[in-house]
C-alpha cells in the first residue's frame, strides 16, 4: 500500500540514521520535527523543509522514516501515528 503523504503535510522524522546529534544515542528523542513536506520524490521519498538546527542534513528522507504529525491536544505533546507498515510507536 502506498503512503498517503502529500505536499504541505507535517511529519516528524526518525533519528535512527542521524549520526550528528548530540548526546548519548539512548537519551535522544526517537523523532524530530515537525517538518513540512515540500516535495514528493517518487513513491518512496519526500523532501522536507528543515529547521536551522538541521540545516546541514540532507532534506530528502525515505518515507519509511516518517510519521504523520497530528495536531496536539490542549496542554499536551503532539500525537503522531506511524506510517502504514511501520509497526506503531516505539
Amino acid at each position: 500500500m502506498e503512503p498517503d503523504f502529500k505536499e504541505g503535510d507535517q511529519v516528524v522524522v526518525s533519528t535512527l540514521n542521524f549520526n550528528n546529534l548530540k548526546g548519548p544515542k539512548k537519551m535522544r528523542d526517537s523523532f524530530v520535527g515537525p517538518f513540512t513536506i515540500i516535495k514528493l520524490i517518487g513513491k518512496n521519498a519526500v523532501e522536507v523543509k528543515l529547521t536551522e538546527e538541521f540545516s546541514r542534513k540532507h532534506p530528502v528522507f525515505p518515507v519509511s522514516s516518517k510519521q504523520r504529525r497530528i495536531n496536539s491536544p490542549p496542554g499536551g505533546r503532539p500525537h503522531t501515528t506511524r506510517d502504514i507498515g511501520s509497526g506503531g510507536l516505539p
